[in-house]
C-alpha cells in the first residue's frame, strides 16, 4: 500500500489518546486518508446520540477502526466480588461502543458502496485475559462474534469488516504496569511463550490493520488475526 492508496478516502480512528490507536490513525494519515482520530474526552463510543451526531457532522467516514476500549482501571478479581457496574463499564466500551460506531458508518458506507471496518479485539477474546478480567475477555470475544455477524451482513454492499487480536504491546500506562507487576520470572515466561521472542509495539498492530483497509484485500472478510508474536498457534 504506498502512500496515496488511500487518498480521498476518509477515517474514524477511536481510541487515538495513546498507544495502538494513535499509531493506527498515524498509520492511515501516512497513506493519504483523512484521518479523525477520537477519544472519550471527544466522544463517547457508548453514547449513541454523540457517536450519531460526530458520524454525521463529518458526513459519514470510509474506514472505521474500533480500538477504543481496555479495562478502565480495573484489575482481576474474583467473579463473585464483580459489580454490575464495572462489569458493564468494561463491556460497554469494548463491545458496545464497537456496535454503536459500525451502526453510524454503515448507512453512509452502503451509500458509497465501499467500505472497511476494522476492529481491536484482543487475544483475550481468542484465549484469556492474563489480568483475570472477566467482563475484558467476554466483551474481546464478543467483538469477534460481532465482527462475522456484520461481515455476512455487509458483504453484499462492498463492506468488509475484519478484526485484529493484539498480544502483548507495551501501549500505553495500563498495559506496562501490568507488564511491570509480573515481576523478571514472570516476565521470562511470557516472553518464552512468544516464537519471535519480543513483546509487540503498536506498530505492529497498525500493521495489521493496513492489511485489511489495502484495496487489494478485497475478498477478504470476517477474518481475525491474532497480531502477537505467535503466542497465539492454533
Amino acid at each position: 500500500m504506498n502512500e496515496t492508496t488511500l487518498a480521498g478516502k476518509v477515517a474514524i480512528v477511536t481510541g487515538t489518546a495513546q498507544g495502538i490507536g494513535r499509531a493506527i490513525a498515524d498509520m492511515l494519515a501516512t497513506h493519504g486518508a483523512a484521518v479523525h482520530g477520537i477519544d472519550k474526552d471527544d466522544v463517547d463510543v457508548t453514547n449513541s446520540s454523540e457517536v450519531q451526531s460526530f458520524v454525521s457532522s463529518i458526513n459519514g467516514a470510509d474506514i472505521l477502526v474500533n480500538c477504543a476500549g481496555g479495562v478502565r482501571g480495573q484489575i482481576g478479581k474474583a467473579l463473585e466480588s464483580v459489580s454490575d457496574e464495572e462489569y458493564y463499564a468494561v463491556l460497554d466500551a469494548n463491545l458496545t461502543g464497537t456496535f454503536k460506531c459500525v451502526r453510524a458508518v454503515v448507512p453512509f458506507m452502503k451509500q458509497r458502496g465501499w467500505g472497511r471496518i476494522v476492529n481491536i479485539s484482543s487475544g483475550a477474546g481468542r484465549s484469556i485475559s492474563l489480568t483475570g478480567i472477566q467482563a475484558y475477555a467476554s466483551a474481546k470475544a464478543g467483538q469477534i462474534g460481532f465482527t462475522r455477524q456484520m461481515a455476512y451482513e455487509l458483504g453484499p454492499f462492498g463492506i468488509t469488516v475484519n478484526c485484529v487480536a493484539p498480544g502483548f504491546v507495551l501501549s500505553n500506562p495500563t498495559s506496562i504496569a501490568q507488564w511491570e507487576s509480573y515481576g523478571p520470572d514472570g516476565q521470562a515466561a511470557i516472553m518464552n511463550a512468544i516464537p519471535t521472542r519480543r513483546l509487540g509495539q503498536a506498530s505492529d498492530i497498525a500493521n495489521g490493520v493496513r492489511f485489511f483497509i489495502d484495496p487489494a484485500s478485497d475478498w477478504v472478510t470476517g477474518q481475525t488475526l491474532s497480531v502477537d508474536g505467535g503466542h497465539a498457534l492454533f
